[in-house]
């Protein structure tokens, strides 16, 4: 009897690290852009693991494996208080503000395949077009350099497609210069001194709905009023991969 609860504990672990493991292939090397969202099956699947090891060490060492096992939950535990804290931050911001109206609206970069722009870099070129539409007199600054397998600069691209949508060409300005989420907010203020307006007044930001809150921290930390403008990301588990990802920048920008 013993023998046969031994053995089904043995296939149920095997069972959940196989669905784990294939949940891991699946979201890392068949689908695209999920790679945040495999990790964490990954990490799940090192943990379960773990605890197994603890539990098979329990039989010659009860006394250390009890406080392995201490150890490392309270670990996880501190790990899962802190993402929620961050997450908490990520999702109250990922809505655009109530009336977002302000001179100038900055567009924040994505990547580019080639000429084309990603699908994240899709949706914030559409919630901007929508803005510019709504607010006629608002001057878009499109804001990202060039990387590695773009053809173009994230600011050109976003600028053509903008151009082809109907925006009026002096309308738009080009920031191409940028590799990160710190140096478009940057440079794209920069932008508005140079032309006339005021960078530490009221800025619209575009950006996916995840990446908001971290975006407008960093725009207040650098002087100015941020007003989010969300793209809302169209598939649920894209947008979840996301959600997750961001929690390691909120903790970056926290921490650094």
């Amino acid at each position: 009897m013993e023998n046969n609860k031994d053995r089904n504990k043995a296939v149920s672990f095997w069972l959940v690290e196989l669905v784990l493991m294939i949940a891991f292939v699946a979201l890392s090397r068949i689908m695209e852009g999920y790679k945040t969202l495999a990790l964490a099956f990954f990490a799940i699947t090192v943990l379960v693991a773990l605890y197994k090891l603890i539990s098979m060490y329990s039989a010659k060492n009860e006394k250390k494996a009890k406080i392995i096992k201490t150890v490392l939950t309270s670990l996880v535990f501190a790990g899962l208080a802190f993402f929620a804290v961050t997450e908490a931050f990520v999702i109250s911001s990922a809505h655009t503000d109530k009336d977002p109206e302000a001179p100038y609206l900055i567009v924040l970069g994505a990547g580019v395949n080639g000429t084309v722009p990603s699908l994240a870099l899709e949706y914030r070129l559409e919630a901007a077009k929508l803005y510019l539409d709504e607010y006629p007199k608002a001057i878009a600054i499109v804001s990202g350099g060039q990387g590695e397998g773009e053809n173009i600069t994230e600011a050109e691209c976003m600028r053509s497609w903008l151009v082809e949508k109907g925006v009026q060409e002096d309308r738009i300005l080009i920031e191409s210069k940028s590799t990160s989420t710190q140096e478009n907010l940057e440079k794209s203020l920069e932008i508005i001194r140079k032309n006339g307006g005021d960078p530490s007044g009221r800025v619209a930001i575009v950006s996916g709905e995840y990446h908001l809150y971290r975006a407008k921290y960093m725009a207040r930390e650098l002087g100015a009023e941020p007003l989010g403008v969300s793209a809302q990301t169209k598939f649920p588990l894209l947008m979840i991969n996301y959600i997750i990802r961001e929690a390691f920048g909120v903790a970056y920008i926290w921490i650094m």
